[in-house]
């Protein structure tokens, strides 16, 4: 977790996150097997990457999309700039499983 991340909410089947992603930087390929992503832009601009099959949807602040379980993503940032999301992670055991592409 980045030292900018920070935990709003985590129960035992929901967590709450704010995450910062640095100009051009992504997060893993992952999939999660019980919990829903649910992102918001909150600064800067983010795509969310998709496999099985491949689409990227472009979030800018204010905008929001939904990563259903099992699907394999990742969070991009698409600009030189500090990016930040709200992540919202439920209902269901948390668990990150990394996917190498």
């Amino acid at each position: 977790m980045n030292a900018c991340d920070e935990v709003i909410l985590e129960t035992g089947n929901v967590r709450v996150r704010i995450l910062v992603l640095e100009g051009r930087e992504a997060t893993a390929w992952h999939f999660h097997s019980e919990v829903t992503d649910r992102m918001l832009c909150l600064q800067g601009s983010i795509a969310v990457e998709y496999q099985d099959p491949c689409e990227s949807i472009e979030l800018v602040c204010g905008e929001r999309c939904e990563v259903a379980v099992s699907r394999v993503h990742r969070v991009v940032n698409m600009s030189p700039e500090t990016a930040k999301y709200l992540l919202v992670q439920g209902v269901g055991r948390y668990d990150f499983h990394a996917v190498e592409l």
